[in-house]
């Protein structure tokens, strides 16, 4: 009898509640309905009539609650159910899987202790496309201790693995901003200037700007590279509300603090520069002066004895295989000098599997892009460090590999199914990471040939120039290019990426903090000790700025570097300790 009043109590709820939402219009019928539906899923009306409204919602035209609604409404709820039965079963696969049954199964526990392999269990059922692990078991050996100290970069790889393709606007003019302000800050404290100026406004005394060279579209004429006339500097919208305005020089134009030698200043569009002059009202800032910007710190030279020993490097740039087929002989032929010499660390840049690869392209391939990294580079490596076990694999991939599922410039790391070893370390493309101690920074982008191709020199008189300390020739052109990275303080420092380059480098621009040259912290104005930079132009190895910068040019050209490390010593400088050479692969 109790149980029948609670039943009676709980109908009443619901029609009361269905009358307050729908209306004491609605027919008994339908109510009668309504109730069934409700205690049949055990809803209230308030839930029902809810779900009436997201299918209002989801649909166009206006909608009349009829019989068909309530079956719509059933449907609905029915549909929901399933999906949470689904996860649920779905969970209960995942925990009655191996590791459930057998806890310890993958590990061989030879007299009551763990032994030196751990056997990981891969997914039966590869994924279709290409990214899953193949099934069965791998065996996964045990690092032993390594020669070298790496550390790489400090935050996860989810942080890196952001959503591309979603850029706004306000986004990418913040990160823009945000580059000029950051410079403005650091030339406002290096030349002890109190307030920069705007270049829009006309003045009478000469001012101290900052902002980004561009190009002036009105007088550009459709050359397609920068040129007197068409330069322009953009502000950004806290200095100068975002203003653009035409360049002009003046003939007895200066430059302040370059590098002795050098005898004038390159510029590109996206380059953020520090000029001195005034806007005299004719529509264009005059230029008098330009204020090089502030150099980065030396790099360390180690933190200890531990940390400073020496050690051997090779280093190796994509493509791998020759456009005319698969067979990757170049990379096979640099195997078997890596098993000879067995160096300490070897650092790969992509593309392994080049997306423009003409067998790629035309689909003249019988496996998938993982299967085939796994066969051609994974595989041997694994051989390699096991007649080496003290030695270390650093990998970078390109926007151009198709086994990275992140496709834009900067890119995160590939995937962890990838690292068939504890001694392979996958890093993200640009990367900054140390040996020993000494700071490295990597991108596998050929940035070199993009700004050759767009930068303008202009010719000006030196004040007060910084001495050379040895370093390249300032006559070298391209010592003259990898300076513009250390100054700019990024590893792509162009914008926008150039029209007839732009199918090489997909640039998010609100994630450009990705690509800075320095780390965080109290790295943020020490220049890296090494930079490899592989590039189609002609393969080098120089010091500029206290970097030794490295060309190792494609391994598809025949060339590698090779990086020999000394011993720390007090009186020894940094970039003394480094002896790189460019081989010949078949020297």
């Amino acid at each position: 009898m109790a149980s029948e009043n609670s039943k009676q109590r709980s109908s009443a709820m619901i029609r009361e509640q269905l009358l307050e939402k729908f209306g004491e219009s609605l027919e008994d019928s339908l109510l009668t309905e309504c109730v069934t539906v409700c205690q049949m899923f055990n809803i209230g009306g308030d839930d029902f009539f809810w779900k009436w409204e997201s299918i209002v919602f989801a649909t166009v035209g206006q909608k009349v609650f009829n019989a068909d609604s309530v079956k719509a409404v059933k449907a609905l709820i029915q549909s929901g159910l399933v999906k949470q039965q689904a996860k649920r079963q779905q969970g209960k696969v995942q925990l009655g899987g191996v590791l459930s049954k057998n806890l310890f199964g993958g590990l061989k526990v030879p007299n009551g202790r763990f032994g030196i392999d751990v056997v990981k269990r891969a997914p039966a059922v590869p994924r279709q496309d290409g990214f899953g692990v193949t099934s069965g078991e791998v065996k996964m050996p045990v690092a032993g201790p390594s020669r070298v100290a790496f550390v790489g970069p400090h935050q996860s790889r989810s942080s890196r693995a952001y959503r591309y393709m979603y850029e706004k606007v306000s986004e990418r003019s913040e990160a823009l901003d945000d580059r000029i302000d950051d410079f403005g800050e650091l030339v406002k404290e290096h030349y002890a200037v109190d307030d920069l100026g705007d270049p829009s406004a006309s003045t009478e005394e000469e001012v101290t700007v900052v902002g980004r060279i561009t190009s002036d579209q009105e007088s550009f004429a459709g050359s397609g590279k920068l040129n007197e006339a068409s330069l322009a500097l953009e502000s950004s919208r806290m200095m100068a509300s975002g203003a653009r305005v035409p360049l002009r020089f003046e003939p007895g134009v200066k430059v302040r603090q370059g590098k002795q030698g050098a005898e004038g200043v390159g510029l590109f569009p996206g380059a953020i520069v520090a000029l001195k002059g005034k806007n005299g009202g004719g529509g264009w800032f005059s230029v008098t002066e330009i204020l090089s910007l502030p150099p980065l710190k030396a790099p360390s030279s180690g933190n200890g004895r531990s940390d400073g020993d020496s050690f051997s490097m090779y280093i190796a740039c994509g493509p791998y295989t020759p456009d005319a087929d698969l067979k990757y002989k170049p990379w096979h032929g640099l195997l078997s000098k890596m098993k000879s010499d067995k160096p300490a660390v070897i650092l790969l840049t992509g593309p392994f599997v080049d997306c423009t690869h003409s067998c790629i392209k035309n689909g003249d391939v019988n496996q998938s892009p993982a299967d085939l990294f796994r066969e051609q580079f994974l595989t041997p490596l694994r051989d390699f460090l096991a007649s080496a076990p003290d030695s270390l694999v650093l990998i970078v991939p390109s926007v151009r590999d198709m086994i990275s599922d992140h496709a834009v410039f900067p890119q995160c790391e590939l995937s962890q199914e990838f690292s068939a070893d504890p001694r392979i370390h996958l890093l993200p493309n640009p990367a900054r990471f140390s040996l020993n101690g000494i700071s490295f920074g990597v991108s596998s982008l050929d940035v070199l040939f993009h700004l050759r191709k767009e930068e303008f020199v202009r010719r000006a008189q030196e004040v007060d120039p910084r001495p050379t300390d040895g370093d390249a020739a300032q006559v070298d052109t391209m010592a003259n290019t990898c300076r513009h990275l250390l100054q700019q303080r990024s590893f792509y420092p162009l914008f926008p990426v150039p029209l007839d380059l732009a199918h090489e480098v997909n640039l998010d621009v609100s994630h450009a903090r990705g690509a800075d040259l320095c780390g965080e912290g109290v790295g943020a104005d020490v220049a890296p000790a090494v930079l490899v930079i592989p590039s189609r132009l002609k393969h080098f190895s120089k010091v500029v700025d206290s970097t030794v910068a490295v060309n190792p040019s494609f391994l598809t050209k025949g060339t590698y570097a090779t990086l020999r490390c000394s011993g720390a010593g007090e009186e020894i400088p940094l970039r003394e300790r480094f002896k790189v050479d460019v081989v010949r692969l078949n020297s």
